[in-house]
């Protein structure tokens, strides 16, 4: 099963954040990203710049309207992601226990959809296989 671990933060987690030397924030995001590739349960994970340089897109009317960030109170937008595999959702809320965040901070851990949960005769359930094997030809290539 995959699992998505989805980084927020408070104001207060932020600010303390702050207080925290970069190189050590580093070391420790390193250390637990090490930790979950040797175990094999890492698939990806990236960090997201400051909410500032993204905009969101509102569809609750007739024309999509595009909005600048930053938007949405701190502890609604997330700050990055893991995405890992493992055998249950016992042992994704054990990797989500290990992440190096501060009080304040906080994952949201979401099982990813996978093929199974659709209906297999669908059209656009065939495509959609097709495509995620044209991607993975073409990250090895």
């Amino acid at each position: 099963m995959k699992y998505m671990l989805i980084m927020r933060v408070t104001d207060e987690a932020l600010a303390a954040s702050q207080e925290i030397p970069f190189e050590q924030v580093i070391e420790a995001m390193g250390q637990y990203n090490e930790s979950m590739m040797k175990a094999g349960v890492l698939l990806a994970g990236e960090g997201l710049a400051d909410a500032s340089e993204g905009f969101v897109v509102d569809f609750s009317s007739e024309e999509a309207l595009v909005t600048d960030g930053p938007y949405g109170e701190t502890k609604e937008l997330f700050n990055g992601f893991w995405i890992i595999e493992v055998s249950s959702r016992e042992e994704a809320a054990q990797w989500a226990r290990r992440a190096p965040l501060g009080t304040g901070s906080f994952l949201e851990v979401r099982r990813v959809t996978e093929a199974e949960d659709f209906p297999a005769d669908n059209e656009w359930i065939e495509k959609e296989a097709g495509w995620r094997e044209e991607l993975a030809q073409r990250s090895q290539g």
